[in-house]
């Protein structure tokens, strides 16, 4: 039996714990909200009562946080000094490419391996246990990394070295972004011009309109029962979630020096949706605003 530290249990890390618990493993269980916790050890967590409690003997450190910042305060301030020697570390967090290459540094020269492992997938896939990790690793401790994330895990693919997980999920994100809109605005102009949507979907799914947006995420409610356009746009991938990893992406474009005009437009569609009220909502609500509805 592995002994695992997770840190962060909300509404991708709690799914993610359970799934490490449900394979067997012992799961220390840290998060700020008591209600997450609670939610944790129900799922067969154990409640730490700190970070540092939950990594002092743990083998394998796993955490899911909010932003780069957070993750550079927890490394420094709770796990570098008080995880046991030899522990692997992995951050699933979707944080900026420097962030993670700073906290791979620091990791490294405490002597602890480190990966840098974001998901796609969503709170479904992190409930299932079938997330795609993009991993930023030393090549030595890709199969330990592998490993590790195995239970939480449909594939895990080693991107490159420190940082180039991250950069592949702001990439892979501004690419679901885009394509999401594009997906809701046919939508919305199929509506106007009086094809049924269904029958739109029909068409394009089986065409060269065919994406992961319209086939496995459909907006419009009907076509895909999963998707989070059937329960009301609950659930899923918040749009102000999926704004932050548009922000990352232009960050790190502007950095980099590199053109992403869609990216920026649709940085900014997703921003002006969340200032309506929509940030609550699963990102693929953006069709209220095309068919020029408030966010309900």
């Amino acid at each position: 039996m592995t002994r695992i530290a997770f840190i962060g249990l909300g509404n991708m890390g709690g799914g993610m714990a359970a799934n490490q618990a449900r394979a067997g493993h012992e799961v220390l269980a840290f998060d700020l909200s008591a209600a997450a916790v609670q939610k944790a050890v129900a799922a067969g967590c154990v409640a730490a009562g700190s970070a540092t409690a939950a990594v002092k003997d743990a083998d394998v450190v796993i955490t899911m946080l909010p932003a780069g910042q957070h993750v550079r305060a927890v490394y420094a301030a709770e796990i570098l000094p008080h995880a046991k020697a030899g522990a692997l570390l992995v951050d699933c967090s979707t944080i900026d490419v420097e962030s993670a290459r700073a906290v791979a540094k620091d990791a490294s020269a405490e002597g602890f391996r480190f990966a840098d492992a974001p998901v796609s997938g969503g709170t479904a896939g992190a409930e299932a246990g079938t997330l795609a990790f993009m991993v930023g690793c030393d090549e030595a401790d890709f199969a330990a990394v592998e490993a590790a994330i195995g239970p939480m895990a449909r594939t895990v693919i080693r991107a490159g070295d420190h940082g180039a997980g991250q950069a592949a999920k702001i990439c892979n994100n501004m690419v679901l972004g885009a394509s999401m809109i594009a997906v809701c605005e046919a939508f919305a102009l199929a509506e106007k011009l009086g094809l049924d949507p269904e029958r739109f979907f029909e068409i394009a799914s089986k065409s060269s309109g065919q994406c992961w947006s319209l086939t496995s995420y459909c907006p419009w409610p009907g076509p895909v029962p999963a998707a989070p356009s059937n329960r009301n746009y609950e659930g899923g991938f918040a749009t102000a979630m999926m704004l932050k990893d548009l922000k990352l992406a232009q960050e790190a474009a502007a950095k980099a020096g590199a053109a992403t005009p869609l990216g920026a437009q649709a940085e900014g569609l997703y921003a002006l949706f969340d200032r309506l009220g929509g940030g609550g909502k699963d990102f693929s609500a953006i069709l209220e605003l095309f068919r020029g509805h408030a966010p309900a």
